[in-house]
């Protein structure tokens, strides 16, 4: 079975070559422990190793003889545009990876289906770049669920695709759109990717989220990573722990570990320690 790459280096050679095809893998961290930037560094590194092999290599190394490169990275997110999620990847990552990736990575700003129904004033999240059709009445514009749908069946196939975040649609929930349709969005979101062949990953605040909130999206997900901090003495780490997760826990549990020890560096999130049973 073909590996999806994280286009994180040291956790990529641990699980032989990443996640498995047609997975769908939820991010769950506290403030701060690195699931943002676990995202940005995979959508980087993924986007970067289509078009700078040379400078891929550099910060990541070679790919796993198990792992195939999905063939476009998309980025979606309700509330940042693409200058924004720039600005905010060129905090985490060295320049050099950033523009690189910059015109590889299709980022798509739904804000203006996520904000139409709210207070929000229009001009606070369509830029001077919105096209026309973009400011007609609410009644012309999908939900964002909807539109959120769309997009992924146009695009998800055999490509990555991170979702940033189930958060910002946690936050929206209303009359127009409960919490049952976004766990419905995801569930179905898990059974599509099957097919699509590609990867798929969703952040999630586990600050903003009930216990039954969270418990539904990991049972919809193939697989979870929760990003926690770690206490010691005087200094805190960021740790990252693999709940269930087919055709990757087994292959971790095998090897007795338990907790991984994380940072990040010029060349994003990566792994600096394991942590295994003595």
């Amino acid at each position: 079975m073909d590996r999806v790459p994280f286009g994180i280096s040291h956790l990529d050679s641990v699980i032989g070559g990443g996640a498995p095809s047609g997975s769908v893998v939820l991010l769950v961290g506290e403030p701060g422990a690195g699931a943002r930037e676990f995202m940005y560094t995979s959508a980087t590194m993924n986007a970067v190793a289509r078009g700078d092999r040379e400078l891929f290599e550099l910060h990541y190394g070679d790919l796993h003889e198990n792992a195939a490169l999905p063939p476009e990275v998309h980025y979606l997110s309700f509330t940042d545009d693409e200058d924004n999620l720039r600005r905010e990847m060129a905090y985490v990552l060295d320049d050099d990876l950033v523009s690189e990736a910059a015109d590889r990575i299709a980022v798509r700003d739904f804000s203006p289906e996520y904000f139409q129904l709210s207070p929000v004033p229009r001009e606070w999240y369509l830029g001077e770049t919105t096209r026309l059709q973009d400011l007609g009445g609410r009644e012309e514009r999908s939900e964002v669920l909807t539109a959120l749908g769309q997009y992924l069946n146009a695009h998800a196939a055999e490509n990555l695709v991170v979702i940033d975040s189930i958060t910002d649609l946690v936050a929206a929930v209303s009359d127009e759109m409960t919490w049952n349709d976004i766990a419905m969005l995801i569930r179905g979101l898990g059974k599509a990717a099957h097919r699509w062949d590609g990867l798929v990953l969703a952040y999630a605040s586990r600050e903003t989220l009930e216990r039954t909130e969270l418990g539904h999206l990991m049972d919809a997900a193939d697989g979870t990573l929760q990003f926690e901090w770690e206490s010691g003495g005087s200094k805190r780490a960021r740790t990252m722990v693999v709940q269930e997760f087919r055709g990757v826990l087994s292959q971790i549990e095998r090897e007795n570990i338990v907790r991984f020890e994380t940072e990040i560096h010029e060349g994003g999130f990566d792994i600096s320690d394991v942590r295994k049973i003595r």
